[in-house]
């Protein structure tokens, strides 16, 4: 069948878009599908150096050879460019950019996988999923702080970097019964790190923060050795998760430390460490909460949460409330954005026109 059946292909339509000699049932319109979010989220060239504009160039031939080598077996995914962001301290994130065509790939496994998995999901994971934002974690987290006076605010140490691939394709397996996804889940897990100079890295764990599958296998992996146990061990105490963000709210601080001691002995079960110094227990600190704590304050998702005066919008009298607002860290890089914008020099255009801009 030609490839330009591709235009014409809609999903109810699918099974006209599958080429039955093929050991692997995989539509081309989803292939299609696939290029247009990828070219929608933009992001630079992998190890290739080819970008998304050098790859719609030639659209028809390259997604001809992702759909033919996906649907035989014989797709390998190429390795991943290594890329270290500077962090606070001195520290890098190392994230992992595969190629264009990867991310096209990739983008076929998530969307099949995804409906999968998606409704299984626990209603207080908000990252990386449909019709869920970082601002409905932070409200749902601020509703929780005031009604629980304790918060364990969970940091897991390289968390991307150390996710356990066999456990990954057995949590996979569990969710689809399509033997490509799992075959090409498991070469993306092992696809190796690129150096700026060549050098390549094998990895025996983690996947690659920055590919495009990485953050639905993370969901996964988290939902299982985390939010399916809070469910079942304790199932009344409330918590956020976006991504490995994670906090937990509890009455007393002697529930928190308990649950805190728990939750390190259930993650370190699936290899994953909770970083001593960024983990802690925060005491949610306001007007009609007496004591104190070493911790008064925590930050989720870009909002500090503390003590602040606020008005009763009912009211109008002030008072000390624990509330979020823009985080400092979140301010400073916000100022830095806004000063790259080098707006005193662009005298000669109007307001309009900046604002467009």
């Amino acid at each position: 069948m030609p490839w330009s059946v591709k235009e014409k292909c809609q999903p109810r339509e699918w099974e006209e878009c599958i080429d039955k000699t093929k050991p692997y049932d995989i539509a081309k319109w989803t292939v299609m599908d696939a290029w247009k979010r990828v070219k929608a989220k933009g992001g630079g060239p992998g190890i290739d150096g080819q970008t998304i504009e050098a790859f719609g160039g030639n659209l028809k031939d390259n997604l001809y050879k992702i759909w033919n080598r996906m649907s035989s077996g014989s797709y390998f995914p190429p390795a991943v460019k290594k890329c270290e962001i500077p962090k606070e301290g001195g520290k890098t994130r190392v994230l992992g950019i595969p190629t264009v065509s990867d991310r096209v790939a990739q983008m076929v496994a998530t969307m099949v996988l995804e409906p999968k998995v998606e409704p299984h999901f626990h209603e207080d994971s908000y990252g990386y999923r449909p019709n869920k934002s970082a601002v409905e974690a932070v409200g749902k987290a601020r509703a929780m702080c005031w009604r629980y006076d304790w918060v364990i605010d969970l940091d897991i140490r390289g968390f991307f970097d150390t996710i356990d691939h066999a456990k990954t394709l057995e949590l996979v397996g569990k969710y689809t019964e399509e033997k490509w996804i799992l075959l090409y889940v498991e070469r993306w897990l092992k696809a190796p790190l690129e150096t700026a100079d060549g050098k390549r890295e094998m990895r025996e764990k983690g996947t690659p923060q920055g590919g495009v599958v990485s953050p639905l296998l993370a969901n996964l992996y988290l939902h299982h050795a985390f939010d399916v146990w809070m469910r079942e061990e304790f199932g009344r105490l409330p918590f956020e998760r976006y991504a490995d963000d994670m906090i937990v709210h509890c009455a007393t601080e002697k529930q928190a430390r308990y649950v805190l001691e728990r939750i390190r002995r259930r993650l370190e079960q699936w290899g994953l460490i909770l970083h001593p110094e960024k983990t802690k227990i925060v005491y949610c600190k306001d007007d009609n909460r007496k004591g104190d704590s070493p911790h008064t304050k925590f930050t989720f998702l870009g909002y500090e949460f503390r003590a602040r005066r606020v008005r009763n919008e009912r009211q109008g009298n002030v008072f000390v409330g624990f509330t979020p607002a823009v985080s400092p860290k979140a301010q400073k890089r916000i100022r830095y954005t806004i000063r790259s914008w080098r707006l005193g020099v662009r005298t000669p255009m109007t307001l309009d026109a900046i604002a467009k801009w």
